[in-house]
Order: C-alpha cells, then sequence, then structure tokens
C-alpha cells in the first residue's frame, strides 16, 4: 500500500468521523471461555483461539498463553501496524525490521507473596529495530507519531480507568 492508497482508504472515514463524531466510537469487545477444569481460559482472537494460562513463574507449565505477554504481543503489533501506517503517509520506506515489546513484572505481587510488590509490570519499554534509509529526523518523526497513534502505547500510558461486573450464569 502506498501513500495515495492510504489516504483513499481514510478519507471517507475521516470526512464521516468528522460530520458524526459519534460515530467514531466503536465498542470493542473480546471473550473468555472458562475451562472447567485447571487454571486456564480459551479466547477467541480476530484469527485464533488462544488458550491462556498460567507464567511459569505463577505455576504454569509453558504450554499455555500468559496474558502478561498477551499485553505485550499486543503492544508490539500495534505498534507495528501504526508504525507501518505512519511511514506510509510520511512517504517513509521500511524494507522490514523488528519491534520489541519487553516488561519487567515482580510475581511476589500476583502470588501474594509480598503485598508491597506492585500486581502488574513495573515497566514496559518498546523498541524498533529498522531496516530504513530515514534520516534521524525522519525517525524521530516517525517515533513521535507511532507513539502518539498506536492505541495500545496510549492506553498503557494514560492509565485509563478500567471496571469489573460479576455476575453468576
Amino acid at each position: 500500500m502506498d501513500t495515495n492508497q492510504l489516504r483513499e482508504l481514510q478519507a471517507p472515514l475521516k470526512d464521516k468521523y468528522r460530520e458524526a463524531p459519534e460515530s467514531a466510537v466503536v465498542t470493542m469487545r473480546s471473550e473468555a471461555e472458562l475451562d472447567a477444569l485447571g487454571v486456564s481460559c480459551r479466547v477467541q482472537t480476530g484469527q485464533a483461539l488462544v488458550e491462556a494460562g498460567l507464567h511459569p513463574a505463577a505455576g504454569g507449565d509453558g504450554s499455555l498463553a500468559c496474558s502478561g505477554d498477551m499485553l505485550l504481543d499486543a503492544l508490539a503489533a500495534c505498534a507495528g501496524v501504526t508504525l507501518r501506517a505512519v511511514a506510509t503517509s510520511l512517504g517513509l520506506e521500511i524494507r522490514g525490521g523488528k519491534i520489541t515489546a519487553e516488561g519487567d513484572l515482580d510475581f511476589r505481587g500476583t502470588l501474594g507473596v509480598d503485598k508491597a510488590a506492585p500486581v502488574g509490570f513495573r515497566e514496559i519499554r518498546l523498541g524498533f529495530d529498522l531496516d530504513t534509509d530515514a534520516d534521524a529526523e525522519q525517525l524521530a518523526t516517525l517515533e513521535k507519531l507511532t507513539e502518539r497513534y498506536c492505541v495500545v502505547y496510549q492506553t498503557l500510558r494514560n492509565a485509563i480507568d478500567v471496571s469489573t461486573s460479576f455476575a453468576k450464569a
């Protein structure tokens, strides 16, 4: 896809959202089904069924996806797609590359070993190793815009409100 194709694809959407801002708000949803046995659940993604379970540091055997890893996967995927869209929009050639999302998690918190230990990631690092001829100024713009428009990155950075509800089936 080139710059013009991307603009043609997005132009009607941008016009629609300017004219009717409420049409830009989309409720996205994910559901997980609890297994009858074991400490795991199944999540239907857009393309595949993912079985999630405990990380080995929390007692899992490593055979199931860890939700912490899935969060990092979502960040890397979103950042990659956003980077590609921004690069296309700017007319920058990105021949390939690698995006790395890594985070530090202290399992004492999630296992209740130390109440002072945080539950969740203490830090997440997102790295880009790109095959491109873009100069330093272009890369700085690419970085700034990728951060600005990456949904998962911005959600994590801005610590939004999250609520829960419980009901009996």
